[in-house]
């Protein structure tokens, strides 16, 4: 008899290169161009603006460094999720896995496509939101989304190919946009504006809010000022997010015990660096009137108009089109993995934990598409957007306990790396997201309501899905 021929695996292919350039990739896309501005709205002042970046950056080093320790014990594709489920259950598992694919991941792709065709229109006008292609009633298709669209639809068809073709482009183009901002930081400086600079840093440490059109300050109450620290927190969040997608590809790296935490790390490194100079290098040319009211928040552009004249809004554009193209390659490739070991779980479709002949998880990929190219056209990515900051920090502060309950429930388990600063730095993480989110709760519901109820949407179908598959399981096989 004839042996059946063994299903495709995960191709073990990628290196610490490869996993930091996914980590720097997947975290800048348009975000530090463009949160700023209502950042300094937030906060009134280059104090402010550079410690609410601190203060990301710090959480995110922290969480990444936490991260390590969970990425060497369980070395397999999911990432996160996989933390979850070994920490707590499947229940849990599959409420992020839903939120990751209901909203996370694929909003982030979403608002990340559209922000690469807003900019394509800075250079080709005819791909302009402006230019409305189809219009019944509410409903409307621009050009602009059906760019983005495209972009959704080449990347995931790339990423289809092989995990290579995926690696090639995040490589190429993570490299480009790190050597664009490090040229962007280093000619801001040089052409830093020293009664600009003055100006912007004579009152650097009075917190206050800002109106739109950037003439009205007004003070803040002592509770007010916390909840305007978390409102602003929530661009700089949104910005820095999506460090964790190399946890997702565990399962392709070479050596996953000992890269992931290295890729975590350095990854996170870069990017902080990157995005602290780069909100200096704003308060070095641009008054903070100026950051605060950028035309549609486009900080990055009036900067770039101020360091290399006429030819910077051109400039601005290029390198944030790189930006987001290679973010949303790192943010597609990554995705479909957390589907795929859901799908191996029974909570998933079950297709979605089939590999294609490129070994990939093709049909993850292509659902992945579908959801996100149905966002753009919804229009409501930005509301979506909105939410993604405080769920993303409540599962990272879960996701952080659970190592304390791993270190209780398998206490002799390989830890070839330990959480840096354990038991101190994941506790300074875990009160500082928790503050973050009640904050988020008393002075900005708006941002965690919607947010809430995508992850209570997938209670129902998580229940769902269990009784099915005890239904299928009950079912008398005949042989």
């Amino acid at each position: 008899m004839k042996e059946k021929s063994s299903q495709p695996k995960l191709k073990q292919s990628l290196g610490l290169l490869d996993g930091t350039m996914i980590v720097a990739g997947s975290m800048i896309g348009s975000g530090i161009f463009i949160v700023s501005a209502d950042i300094v709205r937030q906060v009134g002042s280059s104090g402010w603006l550079i410690i609410v970046w601190l203060l990301t950056g710090f959480m995110t080093l922290t969480a990444a460094l936490s991260y390590g320790e969970l990425s060497a014990m369980f070395p397999k594709a999911g990432g996160q999720y996989v933390y979850l489920k070994e920490a707590y259950n499947k229940f849990v598992a599959f409420l992020y896995g839903w939120s990751l694919f209901a909203v996370i991941q694929t909003g982030t792709i979403a608002a990340v496509g559209v922000a690469f065709s807003k900019f394509t229109a800075y250079l080709i006008p005819a791909v302009s939101e402006d230019n409305i292609l189809f219009h019944a009633g509410w409903f409307k298709i621009s050009a602009a989304q059906i760019v983005s669209i495209v972009l959704i639809i080449f990347l995931t068809f790339i990423n289809t190919r092989g995990v290579k073709s995926g690696k090639i482009i995040q490589n190429t183009f993570t490299l480009t946009k790190l050597a664009s901002l490090f040229g962007l930081i280093i000619f801001g400086f040089i052409m830093l504006k020293g009664d600009v600079w003055h100006a912007n840093w004579t009152n650097a440490w009075h917190l206050q809010k800002l109106s739109a059109d950037g003439n009205t300050f007004s003070q803040y109450t002592m509770g007010a000022a916390l909840g305007a620290i978390a409102a602003a927190m929530v661009g700089s969040i949104f910005s820095s997010d999506a460090w964790n997608n190399v946890t997702f590809i565990a399962g392709e790296m070479r050596n996953p015990k000992k890269d992931i935490a290295l890729s975590l790390f350095f990854g996170t490194l870069i990017v902080t660096v990157i995005y602290v100079s780069a909100n200096l290098v704003y308060t070095s040319v641009l008054p903070l009137h100026d950051i605060a009211t950028a035309a549609k928040d486009r900080v990055a552009v009036s900067a770039s108009n101020v360091i290399f004249g006429n030819v910077g809004t051109i400039i601005i554009a290029l390198m944030i089109m790189v930006s987001t193209f290679g973010c949303n390659n790192g943010l597609i490739l990554a995705g479909a993995r957390v589907y795929y070991t859901m799908a191996k779980d029974g909570l998933f479709f079950k297709k979605t934990g089939e590999l294609n002949k490129f070994e990939v998880p093709q049909f993850g990929l292509w659902i992945q598409c579908l959801i996100a190219s149905l966002l753009c056209l919804s229009g409501k990515y930005g509301d979506l957007l909105d939410m993604i900051s405080f769920v993303v920090v409540i599962f990272y502060v879960l996701t952080i306990v659970g190592i304390y309950r791993l270190r209780k429930k398998m206490p002799d388990a390989e830890r070839p790396y330990k959480a840096f600063g354990y038991p101190v730095l994941p506790a300074i993480y875990i009160i500082m997201g928790l503050a973050f989110c009640t904050l988020l709760l008393m002075y900005k519901s708006q941002y965690a309501k919607g947010g809430f109820i995508i992850v209570l949407i997938g209670i129902p179908i998580y229940f769902i899905t269990q009784y099915n598959a005890k239904k299928q399981a009950a079912k008398p096989t005949h042989s």
